[in-house]
């Protein structure tokens, strides 16, 4: 959950794609080469981590994100009256301890929580195992490949509900939640259009890594667990305080109140999903399989919409195959591999219509007034021009970091700013500049508009096929539009005729 500790000794694993070429364009297969690792962490080195590694970001700017995110998985609902033979639930425990690397045993809290999600959480569980039917194949072919125990998976649903956007109100973000300087660590880039955080697959073999390291350390997978929620800074401390002892039920009085729970949730979680046909529980089908799924190289910078209009792909199709993409557009970048995840039957509709929507790209750039936002890593250093009216506050505010960062950054002792001054920042994000209306292309407006009052399901795509002659182009210059996020239920759209 709350991965912002640096284990300042672990190595990353390369990620390598295969491709295989399709006439122009490129078919990524999937695939990762993991590399070996060998080192092995002595007591000085947990040591090391606890002493240097927590106190001291306990100390940091990031202590507030990691008080503020803890959550607490065990709901405080009575369950006294909810309904579970206690007797079959230790036998089913001893079953599924008896086929995992996890120390399943009955236990009050793990019956409670059990309980509560039966009571509380079943409306939401057919969702959840059509999530699961999707990302789990997926997950547990990189987990098979980083030696990590398939049940794992179920650490992602706890995490994220399996929702690839997920994002807390502290920053953590994706399948796994992986903080900003976490994610950074293990090779989890952020840009002003793609944050790799929420790239499933990037995103999972992200996770594998850190789990792995976590593993190195204390050599169990229950342990590691609870690392992955609070650091192995206090998992080292609750070791220490038990006197020793290294199961997790002997530690758990001693972990924060919030990893004495989590721990437990992914032990029910997984009780849930295997015995679900006997508790009721039963899923939908998925849009898609991740099997049924398959990856193209992009030439241009593409948007989501352009796609749909020349391919007919479905927008809605394209955002649950694509999470990563934070502007529905895919960026082209030069030595930089973005790729289009598609239906596999999509494929050869894609090849046939490549060459008309990049043409379409090529036009739609031509006409465009509004400048699409500059692409830019966001760990990446810029040099800012300071400009009439600004101020610390503001430029820190735009690229979202802090004013005392940008006074480190260039040495300042205090706030004083003069007009050319150069600064020095490292973004974290990058705010579009609003355009007045008056930037609209007003040559294509003429006459009284219909206003279109934008239904749950559409896309600029569907609502253009409702109009005779109208296009996704022209909608987006009527409306001032470069961010699809923008079509929400209730926006009212003007549309000319033509």
């Amino acid at each position: 959950m709350k991965k912002t500790y640096f284990l300042v000794l672990f190595t990353l694993s390369t990620l390598a794609f295969s491709q295989v070429k399709k006439d122009s364009t490129t078919v990524v297969k999937d695939s990762v080469k993991q590399v070996q690792q060998d080192v092995l962490y002595t007591s000085k080195d947990i040591a090391l981590i606890d002493s240097l590694v927590l106190e001291n970001q306990l100390q940091s700017v990031f202590m507030d994100e990691i008080r503020e995110y803890y959550i607490s998985n065990t709901d405080t609902t009575d369950v006294s009256n909810t309904p579970l033979d206690v007797a079959l639930l230790k036998e089913r425990l001893v079953l599924i301890n008896e086929t995992t690397p996890f120390h399943l045993a009955y236990n009050p809290a793990l019956e409670k929580i059990i309980k509560s999600y039966l009571k509380n959480r079943r409306k939401y569980y057919p969702n959840f195992m059509a999530r699961a039917a999707y990302y789990f194949p997926m997950i547990e072919k990189y987990l098979d490949q980083y030696d990590i125990p398939l049940e794992m998976k179920y650490l992602a649903l706890v995490e994220s509900a399996l929702k690839p956007k997920a994002k807390s109100r502290v920053g953590a973000t994706g399948l796994w939640q992986f903080m900003y300087p976490t994610g950074k660590q293990y090779n989890l880039k952020v840009s002003s259009y793609v944050d790799e955080r929420q790239d499933p697959i990037k995103a999972t073999i992200a996770a594998c890594n850190y789990l792995n390291d976590l593993y190195k350390i204390f050599g169990d997978w229950d342990l590691a667990l609870a690392a992955y929620n609070s650091g192995p800074g206090n998992v080292s401390k609750a070791i220490r305080r038990s006197g020793g002892y290294k199961n997790y039920w002997n530690i758990r009085p001693f972990l924060p109140r919030e990893t004495a729970g989590y721990v437990p949730a992914f032990y029910a979680t997984m009780y849930l999903f295997t015995y679900a046909q006997e508790h009721g529980l039963t899923g939908i089908p998925p849009k898609i399989h991740y099997f049924e799924t398959d990856t193209i190289l992009v030439k241009k910078t593409v948007s989501f919409d352009q796609i749909t209009e020349q391919t007919g792909i479905e927008t809605s199709m394209l955002l649950l195959l694509n999470p990563e993409y934070k502007l529905d557009i895919i960026p082209y970048v030069k030595n930089k591999n973005y790729t289009l995840r598609i239906p596999t039957k999509q494929v050869g509709n894609f090849l046939k219509n490549e060459k008309a929507l990049y043409t379409l790209v090529n036009s739609d750039m031509a006409k465009r007034e509004k400048p699409l936002p500059q692409y830019f890593e966001m760990d990446k250093r810029i040099r800012y021009r300071v400009k009439n009216g600004d101020y610390l506050g503001k430029i820190a505010y735009k690229y979202g970091v802090r004013v005392s960062d940008i006074k480190r950054w260039n040495g300042l002792k205090n706030n004083n700013l003069r007009i050319g001054q150069r600064l020095s920042i490292y973004p974290k994000r990058l705010r579009v500049p609003k355009v007045s209306k008056t930037s609209v292309v007003s040559s294509i407006s003429k006459g009284k508009p219909t206003i279109y009052i934008v239904k749950k399901g559409d896309s600029l795509w569907t609502i253009a096929r409702k109009f005779e002659k109208v296009s996704v182009n022209q909608i987006k210059k009527w409306n001032n539009i470069w961010d699809t996020k923008n079509i929400k239920p209730g926006k009212r759209l003007k549309i000319f005729k033509s």
